[in-house]
């Protein structure tokens, strides 16, 4: 057998070394070179280190996208969050991953940047991949694109929405229950005037957080003109900036003296924009933000927002998607976690969970 070097293994006469180069090296049959790849145990110690030395000598590369066809599916799943620039979808994705790790699989992670042609785009590929189980935050959880892949048998599991009718499994957090606690926390510290923040409303988790904020501004008896909606085109740091110059546009008469922004984003943006204004906060403005990711306790002013329990969201729909792909008595679930309040000093009291 002739063979020519390269970097990390051998070519075997100008080609990769296949399992049949691997089991004339050792001098064993086909079926014991499988049997170490996939069920060592039935190979005796001294033939099964005969075949792993046989292998690293001709760098073999076991050929992962052969396995995956005769399997019908891979040691894979995915999550296609809705944007990469958030860091509460980077949490989500470690409580998945570290799911997946306990179930010995890796993870893809896609975004699909709030677009759902390239949503679709990532969808179609993951199929042709064969993963275990899809996991989605999307850009619409009622697309009937997401219907097709579990007509086609792959288990799909929508994050931090609810899915539509009951057809998947969905993991989310009670939005409109988040945004009642952030209004009534303003309202709890005497602000009779408040901004809602937050766009756009094809946004399910915004639309929701926003109906909470007007629902518990209702029922408070309070004025409905003095709850003012600002829309923001996303929920960005840059939106929340721009949000805060519309807001100190308002007659001084009229100006909230409190915002409720629909994500830490948004009211991080606020904040600086506030602050380089000269605005005091929470003095002049109380800001609450929504998700509590990392750097909300972090800001110049340490931020309020609503606690998402982010991590457990992700492992809790990884465990559902993994149920899904694996017991024949499966039954969807939609899990609906409760928000909290995490009060910091953008709205005066002191640092507690509520």
């Amino acid at each position: 057998m002739s063979l020519q070097r390269f970097k990390g293994g051998a070519v075997v006469n100008g080609r990769t070394p296949s399992v049949k180069d691997v089991a004339r090296s050792a001098g064993v049959s086909l079926g014991t070179v499988s049997n170490v790849m996939n069920r060592p145990e039935v190979v005796s110690p001294t033939t099964r280190e005969r075949v792993e030395r046989a292998m690293a000598e001709l760098g073999f590369v076991r050929n992962e996208s052969a396995r995956q066809l005769r399997a019908g599916t891979s040691r894979t799943l995915a999550y296609v969050m809705l944007d990469g620039s958030n860091p509460f979808f980077h949490d989500v994705a470690q409580g998945i991953e570290l799911a997946a790790e306990d179930a010995d699989l890796s993870l893809f992670i896609c975004n699909s940047n709030g677009r759902a042609e390239r949503e679709e785009v990532h969808l179609d590929r993951l199929m042709q991949q064969r993963v275990q189980g899809i996991l989605i935050t999307p850009v619409n959880p009622d697309a009937p694109h997401l219907a097709e892949i579990s007509r086609r048998g792959i288990p799909v599991v929508i994050v931090d929405r609810v899915g539509a009718g009951g057809l998947f499994c969905s993991v989310a957090v009670d939005d409109v229950l988040g945004g009642r606690i952030a209004v009534e926390h303003l309202a709890e510290q005497g602000h009779t005037r408040v901004a809602v923040v937050g766009g756009p409303e094809s946004i399910g988790q915004v639309r929701e957080r926003v109906e909470g904020a007007r629902q518990i501004w209702s029922e408070l008896g309070l004025p409905p003109e003095d709850l003012t909606y600002l829309p923001t085109a996303g929920l960005t740091v840059a939106e929340g900036r721009s949000a805060g110059e519309r807001l100190a546009g308002i007659p001084a008469r009229r100006r909230p003296t409190a915002a409720f922004c629909a994500n830490d984003l948004l009211a991080l943006g606020l904040l600086q924009q506030s602050i380089g204004a000269g605005l005091r906060v929470p003095e002049e403005l109380a800001i609450v933000g929504f998700d509590d990711i990392e750097f909300a306790a972090a800001a110049a002013v340490p931020l309020t927002s609503v606690r998402q329990p982010r991590q457990e969201l992700g492992r809790a729909a990884a465990q559902l998607v993994l149920d899904e792909a694996t017991n024949p008595e499966h039954v969807h679930q939609q899990p609906l976690f409760v928000p909290e309040l995490v009060a910091r000093a953008s709205t005066v009291v002191r640092s507690r969970a509520y």
